[in-house]
């Protein structure tokens, strides 16, 4: 049974949503990028892009490895969705994806995230005529 953080990350991924949380003793903002399990262990790869960190943030934000179970009072967040740049190398967070945000990710996701359409592109209802 997945955690109560879990089921949150996974309600921000589908909404687009940041996540604002304590992890490691600081503050921090984050875009849920993949998340699944490594070695039974809940796990999201996230891009931080404002908070602290042991190690600093760079400007512009880092990805980030977070273990679910340390992190807390995490909530949802609304504001611009931060994925950082595409990168060449694979990620070892996480071993059993359940999500990623990637549409066309590699990893083979257990669970697929609908494409949220642009409000300008969604189906309007035709009107009936009389």
């Amino acid at each position: 049974m997945a955690s109560s953080t879990y089921q949150l990350i996974v309600q921000a991924m589908r909404r687009r949503k940041r996540i604002l949380c304590i992890y490691e003793g600081f503050a921090r903002a984050v875009c849920p990028i993949i998340l699944g399990h490594k070695n039974g262990q809940e796990r999201v790869l996230a891009y931080q892009f404002d908070g602290g960190s042991s190690g600093g943030l760079p400007a512009g934000g880092q990805w980030k490895c977070l273990d679910i179970a340390k992190m807390s009072h995490v909530e949802l967040s609304s504001g611009p969705w931060h994925a950082g740049r595409q990168h060449g190398e694979a990620q070892h967070c996480i071993d059993d994806v359940d999500i990623d945000i990637n549409p066309e990710s590699p990893y083979g996701p257990k669970r697929r995230l609908a494409k949220p359409n642009p409000p300008a592109l969604r189906k309007r209802p035709s009107k009936a005529k009389p």
